[in-house]
This record gives structure tokens, C-alpha cells and sequence, in this order.
């Protein structure tokens, strides 16, 4: 009997795969409801954080310019004076976890919501910003985009990255400042495809 050879071989299309909707239940567990811990939330900046409390919010869209409502949206940040804690111990002390993640099928118009404050710049010349990662289901590598801040023109102006986008795609990039009964917030569509699509960087 002979053995038919890889070339020989007729073996088909592999069938397509595709990712999730899983996110909800591994990662943010805890938001669906489910009886397990999660490891990280919607909250960065404890009471003794540096910096001035905002809220970040804003809805994953997709082509069609629905909400999805199954998305995840994962941010991290330095603190209100441009640090990162470096170890557990560092975080617990500076009251700013650095690192949020939160799903989109839980607020009201699959919203995402992060309760932070705004991140001081990193170095000279670099203008504050927080990086985002969107996961959800279809999407086989998750995508990587930052937010900028609308009342930062000038620093805006000067950050490499963002003057590395195209200038008539910059602004899906920035977040709007909007006021709330005094507390501040900034509000941040992802557009995953479509008019207006997010500025995604490969990273």
C-alpha cells in the first residue's frame, strides 16, 4: 500500500474560525454577572490617585453604524503626572491601577464607561493619551488606537504619533470634553469600519 503524498493530497477549504463571543465571561466576568472574580474593571484611579477624575465613555460601532454589544474595550494609561506603577505593591499605593477593561453589552446603548483620571504626558514633547484595545467576536487580531483630548490642541499639535496619522483622519482620535453636572467627561466613538473609521496603528 502506498502512502499519498502532501502534494497528493486533496485535503479541502480548513473551515473558517472566528473568535468569541467569549470575551464577556472569561474577562469581565463580574460585569455579565457571572459568579467569579475579574481581575481588572471599569475603575483606574482609587481616591488618592494623581490627577483630576474624569469618565471615559463611548460605544464600539460597527459598518452599519450600530453599537456592538459584544465588544471589549481594554485601556491603560500612566496617572495624572505621567507614571505607571511598576509593581502591585506601587499601585496599591499610588490608588491608580493603570490598566481597565470593560464589555460593552451591560450600560445603556452598549456604552463603554472607565472611571480614570487624565493621564499626564510620558516625555517632552508627547501629548497626553490613553491606548485602547477593542476585542470582539469576528475579529481575529485584536485592534490597537489611542485616545487623544480635544482640549490638548497644542499638545496635540507636537505628539508624533498622532501628526504620524493622516491629517483628515486625526480627529478619530480625539475625544470630545463634555460637562455633567461637574464632573468631566470625554466621550469616544470606536468605528470599527465606515465612515469615520478609527485610526488603527499596527502595533
Amino acid at each position: 500500500m502506498s502512502l499519498m503524498t502532501a502534494q497528493e493530497a486533496d485535503y479541502g477549504q480548513t473551515p473558517s474560525q472566528t473568535v468569541g463571543p467569549y470575551f464577556a465571561y472569561g474577562l469581565t466576568a463580574t460585569q455579565y454577572g457571572y459568579d467569579f472574580d475579574q481581575p481588572f474593571d471599569a475603575v483606574l484611579a482609587l481616591d488618592t490617585a494623581a490627577g483630576h477624575r474624569i469618565r471615559l465613555e463611548g460605544r464600539v460601532i460597527d459598518g452599519d453604524g450600530n453599537p456592538i454589544n459584544d465588544a471589549l474595550v481594554e485601556i491603560s494609561q500612566p496617572d495624572g503626572e505621567g507614571r505607571y506603577p511598576q509593581t502591585p505593591e506601587e499601585a496599591r499605593a499610588m490608588g491608580f491601577r493603570a490598566f481597565g477593561r470593560v464589555g460593552t453589552g451591560t450600560a445603556e446603548g452598549n456604552r463603554f464607561v472607565f472611571h480614570t483620571v487624565k493621564p499626564g504626558a510620558q516625555a517632552p514633547g508627547e501629548a497626553p493619551h490613553i491606548n485602547v484595545i477593542v476585542l470582539m467576536r469576528g475579529l481575529l487580531l485584536h485592534a490597537f488606537t489611542r485616545v487623544y483630548f480635544s482640549d490638548e490642541a497644542e499638545a496635540n499639535a507636537k505628539d508624533a504619533v498622532l501628526q504620524s496619522v493622516p491629517a483628515e483622519r486625526r480627529h478619530t482620535l480625539i475625544a470630545e470634553r463634555v460637562e455633567q453636572g461637574g464632573a468631566v467627561t470625554y466621550r469616544f466613538d470606536i468605528r470599527m469600519q465606515g465612515t469615520d473609521e478609527t485610526a488603527f496603528f499596527d502595533v
